[in-house]
């Protein structure tokens, strides 16, 4: 699974973050929310903890998903 990347933040003046990915926003946090993000950031890897904030990673079960029986098309076992 590749890292992700192409993620930056803004602090702004009014205390909130806006979180953008590849030039487009993300994502807006403001009050705790903001402050915890912020500390996380500090303390890990910048790009996971901002994909993750933001929902925009893989959880990396894609391919069991895609094999269960239930995503087979053409078998709905309906009648």
């Amino acid at each position: 699974m590749p890292r992700p990347h192409g993620f930056t933040y803004e602090r702004r003046h009014d205390g909130s973050v806006v979180l953008t990915h590849q030039g487009r926003t993300a994502g807006v946090l403001r009050g705790g929310r903001a402050g915890k993000f912020l500390a996380e950031v500090e303390a890990g890897d910048p790009q996971l903890v901002m994909a993750r904030w933001t929902g925009s990673y893989r959880f990396g079960n894609e391919r069991q998903a895609r094999s269960h029986p239930r995503n087979q098309t053409g078998r709905t076992g309906r009648g």
